[in-house]
């Protein structure tokens, strides 16, 4: 296992009941930001990275499946 590599057990998963949640609101509801501006400027500023690639669109569709990372926490959408 390399050094990067997380456990599953590290990843949090964030459950939506719709068939995609926006970045943003991902951001909001896994608790990473507590209020939409946080999760913007965190967004634009380069800081969010979904399926290991840098995000820079707050309404980015994630579906389930798809992961993200934030402040040094990895999360995943999992449907409901």
């Amino acid at each position: 296992m390399s050094p990067k590599a997380k456990k599953e057990e590290d990843v949090k998963e964030v459950k939506i009941k719709d068939a995609f949640i926006k970045l943003d609101q991902a951001l909001k509801l896994s608790g990473a930001c507590d209020l939409g501006s946080d999760a913007k400027y965190a967004i634009q500023g380069g800081e969010v990275s979904v399926n290991g690639e840098v995000e820079e669109r707050r309404g980015r569709k994630l579906h389930p499946g798809d992961c993200f990372s934030f402040d040094g926490h990895d999360y995943r959408i999992v449907g409901a």
